[in-house]
C-alpha cells in the first residue's frame, strides 16, 4: 500500500453474487476474482493513493465504489494511512481529506 492513501474494505466476508462483482470489477479496475479473493480475505476492496500522479484516476473511482457499496446496503470501512500510520475514517472525513486536496492542488 502506498504511504499515503486510502483503503476501502467490505466490512465482513459475504459472498457476494457475479452482477455485483462484475459491476465493482467496472468501477475498481480489479478482476472478480481479485475482487472476491480480497472480500474473503478481508483486504482492501480498493487502495487510492493520495496526492501522486493517479490521484486523479482513483478518488472518482473511490468515489464511485463509496457510491454503489451503499445503493446496496453494503457496510464497508475506510481507512486512511499516512506515514505508515493507519487510522479509520468515516465518508464525512474522506471528503474533507479530498476537498483539502482539491484546495491544494488550485493554488499551485
Amino acid at each position: 500500500m502506498p504511504d499515503d492513501a486510502i483503503s476501502l474494505t467490505i466490512d465482513g466476508t459475504p459472498d457476494l453474487p457475479s452482477a455485483i462483482l462484475q459491476a465493482l470489477y467496472r468501477i475498481t479496475g480489479r478482476s472478480t476474482i481479485e475482487l472476491r479473493r480480497s472480500i474473503q480475505q478481508g483486504e482492501p476492496l480498493f487502495i487510492a493513493a493520495l496526492f501522486g500522479r493517479e490521484h486523479i484516476d482513483v478518488v472518482p473511482r473511490l468515489e464511485k465504489t463509496i457510491a454503489y457499496l451503499d445503493e446496496l446496503g453494503l457496510p464497508f470501512l475506510l481507512h486512511e494511512r499516512i506515514d505508515g500510520e493507519r487510522t479509520t475514517i468515516d465518508v464525512t472525513t474522506l471528503r474533507s481529506i479530498l476537498e483539502a486536496d482539491i484546495g491544494d492542488d488550485d493554488t499551485a
